[in-house]
């Protein structure tokens, strides 16, 4: 259905020279539903509307986008994605520059520098939000920007279009937070700028640099603590606000200060820098914790009016939210590491503890997406010791489905995810309800998985190194495949006897879970709905370190020896010749 999300990546200090977060979808892709192997074995998954809205940091040793190593260029001069759709008719010297610019930021820079800071956007609204009418007396906003070595021409074109696009008398003031980037132009040039603008309309821009990069969390409570309007709006700064997109913000927080509110999101693409608009959404998340967009829901559909605002269960980046109200339900979980989770964390803990969230379709604002391969360490550590921490403090008996997601033993699972002592006592404060309540009230699409008792990849004690796959999703045959315990590797039992492998799906409008099935002696992998539907043999009896026997069939899932296979053995359905499976995890209290 819709696209899991990286929301909000942001890449730490790192030695490469070219340093960059890709969009943190694609990576996804690359880590959860790709293998490249031998033999070519890909997974993929088809939605129906597909778009992906990254908000990504970078933070490179350069200091200026035109300095480094430019072996780098030469591998990819010729194929690079940012030739596809512009810059034909560049010459060798302006392509070497556009590209080494482009690697630097993740966008074309190049391109950037020669746009107007203010230019005009395509005027994306429903039909209905153009005639509304706002009372004058709307709460000012503060906008705060949060960046780490953007470029320069990116930063100036998200604040012309925040003055140009939001009522002189709303907008109090710009707040930049430099989350200590070492850009040079990021020193000089920008605060000329903000000198320039504060000569002619006093204190309205203010800078906040920090002396040390404390990452994408801390920074954003940084633009918050230095806001004085009655209402925070934080934002990346590689956006530009379309028209209109402050007024029914700030009704909809001025009518109810418990509501923290998203703008409706289009793409900046990253090559031509063209908007392309984007379906209205509302934004959840995955068992893993990624930020994803959802369908509205069919409360909304219902009411058939575009322009009526879409509740959200949880947040993908950019929110609006009461200055006071903010500080008084806990901010942003300052004891999260660098990025990943904490928006999630923010829809869940405000539904929970008696306000709401809504993406509001009347207010749409453009957002660049970044395309690279990343040069960065790699931040899915980070994310699941977040994700995690989110678990603990506010999912209850659910956090186990946040465990299973990342295969993560929910006993001794070895990730230190600090002090979260603080983060429940608020919790107790609030008198805020239970995770079950919030699935079932406020996010009724998302999957539950209570019935599963063990988890993890399976094994063969006959080949130890390796597990059971999904295999290519083209054909839904299993295979043994090397055991490296991503996504595609991941098995599930339940207590009705199932077996879930590959990706847990999130929501009822995903894919549904492919399921073992023996289809006329031969291991499948069919859709669990459909393999129950049909009644199928899909129910297996498994022991820890027995057999695995289809409860219909009586045949065995087992390893025979097969030459021509790349690893030497392939998956058979046969008579239970005694060999042996282990599964990664048990729940606490299961036995198999």
């Amino acid at each position: 259905m819709i696209e899991t999300e990286r929301c909000e990546s942001y890449a730490p200090e790192a030695t490469n020279q070219a340093t960059v977060v890709l969009g943190r979808e694609r990576e996804r892709n690359i880590r959860a539903h790709t293998h490249t192997h031998t033999h070519t074995h890909s997974h993929t998954h088809t939605h129906t509307h597909t778009h992906t809205h990254t908000h990504t940091h970078t933070h490179t040793k350069a200091h200026s986008p035109l300095k480094g190593d430019d072996n780098q260029l030469d591998r990819s001069f010729s194929d690079s994605s940012l030739f596809n759709h512009w810059g034909q008719d560049l010459g060798p010297e302006s392509r070497r520059v556009a590209l080494k610019m482009f690697q630097y930021y993740g966008y074309n820079g190049y391109l950037s520098d020669r746009l107007s800071m203010d230019r005009p956007i395509p005027d994306y609204r429903p039909e209905g939000c153009k005639n509304m009418s706002y009372p004058s007396n709307l709460p000012q906003v503060s906008i705060v920007f949060i960046f780490v070595n953007e470029a320069l021409s990116v930063i100036l074109r998200s604040i012309h279009s925040a003055m140009n696009r939001t009522p002189r008398h709303l907008l109090k003031e710009i707040i930049l937070v430099d989350d200590n980037s070492n850009n040079d132009e990021l020193k000089e040039k920008l605060q000329d700028f903000v000198k320039e603008t504060n000569s002619k309309q006093p204190g309205f821009i203010k800078m906040v640099r920090h002396s040390k990069q404390e990452g994408l969390i801390r920074s954003r409570v940084s633009g918050w603590r230095a806001a004085s309007a009655p209402v925070v709006a934080l934002f990346d700064a590689h956006v530009e606000f379309n028209t209109g997109w402050a007024e029914p913000i700030l009704q909809r927080i001025k009518e109810d200060r418990t509501r923290i509110i998203s703008p409706s999101f289009d793409n900046i693409k990253y090559d031509t820098f063209e908007i392309e608009e984007y379906p209205l959404s509302a934004q959840g998340f995955d068992w893993e914790l990624w930020c994803r967009y959802l369908n509205p829901p069919k409360s909304w559909w219902n009411l058939n009016n575009s322009s009526a605002p879409i509740r959200s269960p949880a947040l993908i980046g950019c929110f609006v939210v009461d200055r006071e109200y903010f500080a008084e339900i806990g901010l942003l979980d300052e004891g999260m590491e660098i990025y990943g989770g904490e928006n999630v964390e923010l829809g869940v803990r405000v539904w929970q503890c008696g306000g709401s969230v809504e993406v509001l379709p009347c207010a749409r604002i453009a957002h660049i997406e970044r395309a690279h391969k990343p040069y960065t360490e790699d931040l899915t550590a980070h994310v699941r010791r977040n994700a995690l921490r989110v678990a603990e403090v506010w999912m209850d008996e659910f956090k186990s489905h946040v465990y299973m997601a990342w295969n993560i033993p929910q006993e001794d699972s070895g990730i230190d995810i600090g002090d979260i002592a603080e983060r429940k006592a608020l919790r107790k404060k609030l008198q805020c309800k239970t995770f079950r309540w919030y699935l079932v009230n406020i996010y009724p699409e998302m999957r539950m998985y209570t019935d599963t008792i063990a988890y993890g990849v399976l094994r063969n004690s006959l080949k130890t190194d390796l597990c059971l796959d999904q295999g290519p999703d083209t054909d839904n045959i299993p295979i043994l495949y090397l055991c490296h315990g991503m996504t595609p590797q991941n098995v599930y039992y339940t207590s009705t006897q199932q077996l879930f492998v590959g990706i847990l799906s999130p929501t009822i409008d995903d894919d549904d879970n492919k399921c073992l099935v023996d289809v006329n002696g031969r291991p499948r992998l069919i859709e669990c709905s459909y393999a129950v539907a049909k009644r199928m043999k899909l129910h297996w009896r498994f022991t820890q370190g027995g057999s695995i026997q289809n409860t219909k069939s009586k045949r065995c899932l087992e390893l025979l020896e097969n030459n021509d296979n790349e690893f030497g053995y392939q998956l058979t359905l046969q008579k239970c010749t005694g060999q042996n499976w282990t599964i990664t995890n048990m729940f606490p209290g299961s036995t198999l």
